[in-house]
């Protein structure tokens, strides 16, 4: 069976299975749509929440962008998953005990104010479009790679998929499918984990194997990293290639825009109670850390295939030949990805060969000029290409190849579909139902919630045909964004009775505003010449990167809404209460008043 007929069963048999969920578990109701009805135990809340969690940037950017950079990309895993243990111990029960729908509708209640309800939409909005933008981007890498269609058609078909089991199942249906969808993801993303580091170290478990010995050389895998990289002109795989402050800000805004992510804490709505909330943290951990601990050994290991296919015979000798890539079927995997795009190479020289090295590096520039080379003939490789290509690249069955085609959009669609659905709750529930319309039918509003998700898909569509970035890194600008506008709102509306509701919307608008001009700024959207003065190579803070100004966006919030708070009308007594009662435990005030 050819490979294309593989890949088709693989996915056509898991979108069957996700359609066939949501038409089981179809919502009826705006309680099953919003919230699956609130009965979903933690184990099965913990699974889908880790399905809705590894996006397209865990499963298929994360590993590419550490195997291009190396250590400095590890903060990509410290940040997102630190960022659940503030959400266990400082949210998740507490939000869960208030007992609303929405993150937004929390914040208009706490903070007694339409307009502080109308501000959280907007920040909502704004964070979930931009990360959902980066799930289509992944979606339709995936599918035109599979597919072998341009990745502008692998989009548009992805979309209509999540249309097919989003719209109609709401949070019930999504839930389960999500379930379903973690299960494929992670055995899409160890099985070829597990095969490679086989060959590569004899360790089957990959984690293990970066630390262990390369078979071929005998040398620590890390060690005939680093010296593959160094003699093509690159930094060493394992040293710190950047700033410092730059990476701590920027694990920061990871943990705290996490924490702080509207369709992550809709999951902790989900379950029957209070305490259910903290153990589904507890197992989204567990399950997450089955990719997390396995994405450093994929990055480093890809990376040396990659490197050691290029220059088959070593530095020492000459590099892969044009002839090989089109008649060697080791090499078949470059022709297929060239289609979608995302690969390219040229021989400039006309020497017959591919150079692969780092033509910026000075040192090998005498050497390049001793050979005839004419810059790096590489031309294109997208990063977020490496994980479904992996398997390729190393030559395993067509099966395995398969199952990864499964398992990234698998991943793609879990997360786009938990966006889509706060997208529509944010505006059928919080917008709609809460603002403008109070008076709406649950039918009324159950309608207005799937034409909010069917237009919030078009607008991901049609933005993610034009990203700001690799997908881990448009994901990243999504939550900066989060960071900087919701998570203090929700951390100031939990352990402070002294924020009030002016406070709240002030510091809600002046850490997204503040985040936004930085992100556009450095990405040069503001189509003034001067200001692309600025980009994340030349930051106009120091080393401070778009992607990391999250967290100095966030003390923004926080400094404003605090100052703002204290010039301004006192909260009121029963808000005051509102915040004690949810802090409290229940029958936590019985012995005392007993005693």
């Amino acid at each position: 069976m050819d490979q294309f007929t593989l890949n088709l069963l693989f996915v056509g048999a898991s979108f069957a299975l996700y359609i066939g969920i949501a038409i089981w578990a179809r919502a009826g109701s705006t309680s099953e749509f919003y919230a699956a009805g609130r009965g979903v135990h933690p184990v099965t809340n913990g699974m889908a929440t880790a399905a809705d969690w590894m996006s397209a940037a865990s499963f298929i950017s994360m590993a590419g962008l550490i195997a291009f950079t190396g250590y400095d990309n590890s903060s990509f895993l410290m940040g997102w998953t630190g960022g659940y243990v503030l959400l266990a111990l400082l949210l998740a029960p507490y939000l869960r005990k208030f007992g609303k729908f929405t993150v937004s509708e929390f914040i208009g209640d706490r903070f007694y104010s339409p307009t502080a309800r109308l501000v959280a939409v907007i920040c909502l909005l704004v964070a979930s479009i931009t990360y959902v933008i980066g799930q289509m981007q992944g979606v339709g890498i995936a599918f035109g790679r599979f597919l072998e269609i341009d990745a502008f058609w692998g989009l548009l078909i992805g979309s209509c998929v999540v249309f097919a089991y989003a719209v109609f199942g709401g949070m019930k249906g999504v839930t389960y499918t999500q379930v379903a969808q973690y299960c494929v993801l992670i055995t899409a993303y160890t099985i070829p984990a597990v095969f490679i580091s086989l060959q590569l170290t004899g360790n089957p478990i990959p984690a293990l194997g970066l630390f262990g010995d390369h078979t071929a050389s005998g040398e620590p895998l890390l060690t005939k990293l680093n010296q593959i990289v160094t003699d093509l002109g690159f930094a060493e795989y394992t040293a710190a290639h950047g700033s410092t402050i730059n990476m701590v800000l920027f694990t920061l805004s990871l943990m705290i825009g996490t924490a702080g992510l509207p369709h992550v804490i809709m999951r902790f709505f989900t379950v029957p109670r209070v305490a259910d909330a903290r153990w589904s943290a507890g197992w989204t951990l567990v399950f997450i850390a089955l990719l997390y601990l396995t994405a450093p050994a994929v990055g480093a290991m890809a990376r040396l295939n990659i490197s050691e296919l290029m220059w088959p015979n070593g530095t020492d000798g000459e590099a892969v030949s044009v002839e090989q890539i089109e008649t060697d079927p080791e090499y078949g995997w470059m022709a297929t990805w060239q289609k979608t795009g995302l690969l390219g190479w040229e021989d400039k020289n006309g020497d017959g060969k591919i150079q692969y090295y780092n033509d910026a590096n000075a040192d090998l520039q005498a050497r390049a000029a001793e050979n005839g080379w004419e810059g790096n003939e590489l031309t294109n490789f997208n990063r977020d290409i490496l994980v479904l290509a992996n398997p390729e690249i190393a030559s395993l069955p067509g099966w395995v190849i398969g199952l990864v085609a499964a398992g990234g959009l698998a991943a793609a669609l879990s997360t786009a579909a938990g966006l889509l659905l706060a997208i529509s709750s944010a505006v059928s529930h919080d917008l709609l139902k809460g603002q403008l319309t109070p008076d709406m039918s649950e039918k009324s509003e159950l309608m207005a919630a799937r034409i909010s998700m069917a237009a919030a898909i078009v607008v991901a569509v049609l933005l993610g045909l034009n990203p700001p970035g690799f997908a881990a890194q448009t994901v990243a600008l999504a939550f900066g964004l989060a960071a900087a506008s919701i998570f203090p709102a929700l951390m100031m509306g939990i352990f402070s009775t002294r924020i009030n509701n002016t406070g709240a919307v002030s510091g809600m608008l002046a850490g997204l505003l503040v985040t936004l001009l930085y992100i556009f700024l450095h990405k040069g959207w503001f189509f003034i010449p001067d200001t692309n003065a600025f980009t994340d190579d030349n930051p106009l803070l120091g080393p401070v990167k778009s992607t990391s100004f999250g967290a100095i966006g966030a003390a923004v919030n926080f400094a404003v809404a605090y100052v703002v708070s204290g010039m301004t009308k006192e909260t009121p007594q029963e808000i005051k209460d509102l915040v004690q009662s949810v802090r409290i435990p229940r029958g936590a005030g019985t012995a005392v008043e007993g005693h």
